[in-house]
Parts: structure tokens; C-alpha cells; sequence
């Protein structure tokens, strides 16, 4: 996505989004990790105690698009 088309206001609008989506998934993920950690103690190995490490790669990727707003943010000033 190239963000040189967006103008400030909108990366700026963009990177609240971001942020505030980053900070929902965390909170999801780690639910979820808590979850499978209980689900393992209380039943073993299942598909729930590995969930989390499907969803861990979207925050990553939610945090490099978020570097990458800020780099081009501060490249306009």
C-alpha cells in the first residue's frame, strides 16, 4: 500500500485506526492465550492451546503498518 497518496490528515486518521485495532488484537490474543493455557491444563493438547500462534502474525504486520505510517508522517515534515 503506498502511503505517499494519502494526505496528512488521513494518515494521521489512518494511524489512530491502526493503533486502536493494534490494541484490540492484543488484547483478543492474549485472551486467547490465556484461554488455551487453562483449555491445556484442564484437557491437554487441543486446537485451541496453538489458536494464538495463528493470529500472532496479523499483529506483526499491524505493527510494520504502523512504522511504515510513521516513517512516511515524519518524511513530510
Amino acid at each position: 500500500m503506498a502511503f505517499s497518496t494519502y494526505t496528512t490528515k488521513e494518515l494521521l486518521k489512518k494511524l489512530k485506526q491502526q493503533k486502536t485495532m493494534l490494541a484490540v488484537q492484543s488484547i483478543v490474543i492474549l485472551l486467547m492465550l490465556v484461554f488455551a493455557v487453562f483449555s491445556s491444563v484442564e484437557n491437554g493438547l487441543s486446537f485451541q492451546t496453538f489458536l494464538p500462534l495463528f493470529f500472532a502474525p496479523m499483529l506483526f504486520v499491524m505493527l510494520f503498518e504502523i512504522k511504515k505510517i510513521k516513517k512516511e508522517l515524519s518524511s513530510r515534515t
